[in-house]
């Protein structure tokens, strides 16, 4: 069984386009949790354009009161996420290599060139007993360099294999992510994913064994638009195998 993790920044981003707060977003992570979501995930970014600290404050208030709920907070470790991270103690905190003004995430971790900065972030998130994961592009290389830099997981970056999927490509690069969730299993590294997956293409991608999460925002939102979020969410439970009762 796969975790959904649903990302709210797209909520987010429509309610601040308005200047008033609706959607609301609270709500819509409690509306998330009823239909039986187990995973919220935030990334807010500096310039605040989608979910902004207090957004992530208030999410992890909030689910204080709901038991078996993850929080996955991700972002750039800068001192100022790092703070709040600390501040919010979120159950996982998932490392992305952004730059200030990128408009959403498009790479994986340079772990090798970024050693001593991973080292010392990581270690600050375990003394707090926080779970840390690192955004990487399909590569058994790379997963060496994560084991040598303390992150508990992974989080394949999985836009090559979504951009792939359904062309004369596509068992070739899926197996590249294959390849990588296996040599994370055998160096005792959790995997999970995100970017791009969807209703469409999740099934073929969770063949591969032992991903323990997958983060969907974007598509799921406007899948959500297409056909009700009920129906939506309950399609992405049955994916990951957890809710194999509906029809």
């Amino acid at each position: 069984m796969t975790m959904l993790s649903v990302n709210v920044n797209k909520i987010a981003l429509l309610r601040n386009s308005r200047g008033r707060d609706y959607p609301n977003v609270l709500a819509f992570v409690d509306q998330l949790i009823s239909l039986g979501v187990k995973g919220i995930t935030v990334h807010p970014r500096p310039d605040e354009r989608h979910v902004t600290r207090q957004d992530a404050i208030d999410i992890g208030e909030f689910l204080k009161a709901k038991p078996g709920i993850e929080f996955n907070v991700e972002g750039y470790p800068s001192r100022e996420f790092m703070d709040l991270v600390i501040q919010l103690k979120p159950d996982q905190c998932t490392l992305v290599p952004d730059e200030p003004g990128q408009l959403t995430s498009d790479h994986g971790w340079d772990v090798a060139g970024n050693k001593d900065q991973l080292t010392a972030v990581l270690a600050e998130l375990k003394q707090h007993g926080i779970r840390s994961s690192l955004f990487l592009d399909p590569s058994p290389i790379l997963v060496s360099h994560v084991l040598a830099v303390g992150a508990d997981r992974i989080e394949l970056y999985t836009e090559d294999f979504a951009n792939n999927y359904g062309t004369p490509d596509q068992e070739k690069i899926t197996g590249q992510y294959a390849d990588t969730a296996a040599k994370a299993e055998e160096l005792g590294i959790g995997v999970n994913a995100g970017h791009d997956l969807d209703l469409e293409n999740l099934t073929r991608f969770l063949l591969i064994p032992n991903v323990k999460e997958v983060s969907i925002g974007h598509a799921l939102v406007v899948e959500s638009l297409q056909m009700g979020i009920s129906t939506v969410v309950g399609k992405y439970l049955r994916i990951t195998g957890e809710n194999r009762n509906e029809d």
